[in-house]
């Protein structure tokens, strides 16, 4: 197993936490981390840090956290896919430090944060997380919520994956003898909202089109959750085959599949 993927598979959604503020050493690690992270859209996303009792926040689903980090992007064209992959690439830089993240969407006062991440009028604020050491032991409510999205359990690979097209399901067999099988797995355990996982990706030699599969009540009139979750997965794709020495481009070029129900095409990497 690579690994990141190691890394991936070992990363869950942390909502207790031990109560202690962050060392300023660790807020500063990832503070210059945040400086370095780029995405394919060349989209500027932005982090805001935020001290959760000099700012008066909390969340309903969270305990004992001390440090939240909300992320911003401007409103415009792959703005979500964007965000996406832009913030799941500083959680993911949390969690190799020994950090506990979740992606938080709606359980928060959205407003309050809002206003604290002095968001501007052409920004969107998707999401937020908190940031710290996880608790030794998980509270009931916590424990109860993974329950309820069923968070230990992934959709079957094949599917997820397709060879071609829509019709053809992609084994784990063929996607390893394709050299595809671990990025494609980093896609299927990444985080998404309640556990959806919303993508889906058709291989085609050197190509994977990356669609999404809508579900209800996860788009707003400025952002889509499952779009934010899309790109969470492209960024989980590209840096497990960066991680293998290739050199994956993305482009926007709809390969025209016929495609089901509710599926939208998003963006093709080729290496």
């Amino acid at each position: 197993m690579s690994e990141f993927l190691e890394l991936a598979k070992t990363r869950r959604s942390v909502r207790t936490f031990d109560g202690q503020k962050l060392d300023d050493s660790v807020l500063s690690e990832l503070k210059d981390f945040a400086r370095t992270i780029n995405n394919p859209y060349g989209a500027q996303v932005r982090f805001v840090f935020l001290d959760k009792d000099e700012n008066s926040l909390s969340s309903p689903v969270l305990s004992g956290e001390k440090t939240y980090v909300s992320a911003v992007v401007i409103k415009g064209e792959h703005a979500d896919e964007a965000y996406g992959y832009a913030f799941e690439a500083l959680l993911m830089h949390a969690h190799k430090m020994g950090l506990g993240t979740v992606w938080i969407g709606g359980t928060m006062p959205r407003e309050k944060f809002e206003n604290a991440t002095g968001l501007a009028a052409n920004e969107i604020m998707p999401c937020m997380s908190p940031l710290g050491k996880p608790a030794q032991k998980m509270s009931i409510k916590e424990t109860l919520m993974r329950k309820g999205v069923k968070a230990d359990s992934r959709i079957d690979f094949n599917k997820l994956f397709f060879e071609g097209d829509f019709n053809t399901p992609l084994s784990e067999e063929k996607a390893t003898a394709a050299g595809v099988f671990e990025a494609l797995e980093n896609v299927r355990v990444a985080p998404s909202a309640v556990n959806k996982q919303p993508w889906r990706v058709v291989i085609d030699g050197n190509a994977a089109h990356f669609y999404e599969k809508k579900d209800k009540g996860f788009a707003t009139p400025d952002y889509d959750l499952q779009k934010i979750d899309v790109g969470i997965g492209m960024y989980h794709f590209e840096t497990e085959l960066v991680s293998k020495g290739l050199s994956p481009k993305l482009e926007i070029s709809d390969p025209g599949l016929a495609i089901p129900d509710d599926t939208e095409y998003i963006a093709t990497y080729r290496w």
